[in-house]
């Protein structure tokens, strides 16, 4: 297993988890969120109180400031002056009451200011409100997708892991970008899910034996994560100190060399291989396609087939849910047969089922029907043949 098949492994099982990285970090966005929402709304409810004693003190100055003055202008200092004397009282109706008309519409202007810079707080107050608002709802959307999602890769990777998945790559890859994977990470993820064999079932099989401990798949992840790179550095070191030693060798006892065993070719390999070279991506078809074309690989007739087509201008998606024409023996006789009947091979393009539903002997058959109808087979879609 490769260190960036590790990497990714890793990413997708945290994403299985109850404790995802991303189910957190909506977790912890909500709480910043509901937090915003509880500080916002105690300073909402603080500055309207405030704009209100405000506003009701604006209208006190207001009014009680001209009844003063009223009352100012009624008085005279002089018809008082025994009184204000002789209890030596300094008491000036004019002075004050020219005070109260120089100072009184400066003091109601700074509390209209203040009640104004009160009233714009406000507005951004209830913006930041409502945005939280807005955010914990989003999120719980968001949230709710997410588990679906997640839901969903973990039932691709139970079907992996029990050898039965039965899924296009597409599938994989719509998933995979939901949770913000890149293409050459999609690609890598599907060829796992598509054909586990040995990277998902051991890596599963270590996940599965740390769980039993009662922790989470994020803390095994971690733990398996330092194991893997205590691992490594434990190799790096072991080679430097190979470099160093000095080995003394031993005298080799004359042995007879045996004879090389000689396996035989890698199936898998040599399919997929075949595949590229003739620029067929095999992930464009589901595992049980792939292992059906494993069953009946025949280098000669594979390669045939596909440069057959290729070469009447048949394009290699036609082999896409028809698999079975890569290894059909008679699908060069079955064209050459539809073709003499004056189809063109746009024909088979639209309809290769008919390749796959006919063998040749049949095929015939079914042309000598339509004509004992008094059709000719031409002028018939193949679509009904």
């Amino acid at each position: 297993m490769t260190l960036n098949t590790e990497s990714l492994l890793d990413r997708l099982y945290n994403l299985r988890g109850s404790d995802s990285d991303i189910l957190k970090e909506m977790d912890r966005q909500k709480s910043k969120a509901e937090e915003t929402k509880a500080r916002t709304t105690e300073e909402k409810g603080k500055l309207q109180n405030d704009i209100s004693d405000m506003k009701k003190l604006r209208e006190e100055l207001q009014d009680q400031g001209e009844k003063f003055k009223e009352t100012l202008q009624g008085i005279h200092k002089e018809d008082y002056e025994t009184v204000l004397s002789r209890l030596r009282i300094d008491f000036d109706p004019q002075s004050i009451l020219d005070k109260l008309e120089r100072n009184l519409p400066k003091t109601i202007e700074t509390v209209e200011r203040d009640t104004k810079k009160a009233e714009d707080e406000l507005v951004k107050v209830e913006d930041e409100m409502n945005e939280a608002i807005t955010t914990i709802e989003e999120l719980g959307i968001r949230r709710d997708a997410a588990i679906a999602n997640q839901e969903k890769l973990n039932e691709y990777f139970d079907l992996a892991l029990s050898g039965h998945i039965n899924i296009t790559r597409d599938s994989i890859t719509s998933l995979l970008e939901e949770f913000g994977f890149n293409e050459e990470e999609q690609r890598e993820t599907a060829k796992i899910l598509m054909f586990p064999e040995d990277a998902l079932l051991k890596y599963n099989e270590r996940i599965e034996s740390k769980e039993k401990s009662g922790k989470s798949i994020s803390e095994v992840i971690q733990e398996a994560k330092t194991m893997v790179e205590e691992e490594s550095s434990y190799e790096e070191h072991a080679q430097e100190n190979e470099l160093h030693e000095v080995t003394i060798e031993e005298p080799e006892e004359s042995v007879e060399e045996e004879e090389p065993v000689v396996e035989g070719p890698d199936v898998t390999e040599e399919a997929l291989e075949v595949l590229k070279e003739e620029g067929i991506d095999y992930l464009d078809f589901t595992s049980d396609e792939v292992n059906d074309l494993l069953d009946h690989f025949d280098r000669n007739v594979v390669v045939g087939n596909i440069r057959y087509l290729n070469s009447k201008g048949i394009a290699n998606d036609v082999f896409v849910n028809h698999i079975g024409l890569m290894y059909d023996a008679e699908l060069r006789d079955k064209v050459e047969l539809i073709l003499s009947l004056g189809k063109e091979p746009m024909d088979i393009y639209l309809n290769p089922n008919i390749l796959v539903k006919y063998n040749l002997a049949e095929l015939n058959e079914a042309i000598e029907r339509v004509r004992g109808t008094g059709i000719d087979p031409k002028e018939l879609p193949l679509m009904v043949y």
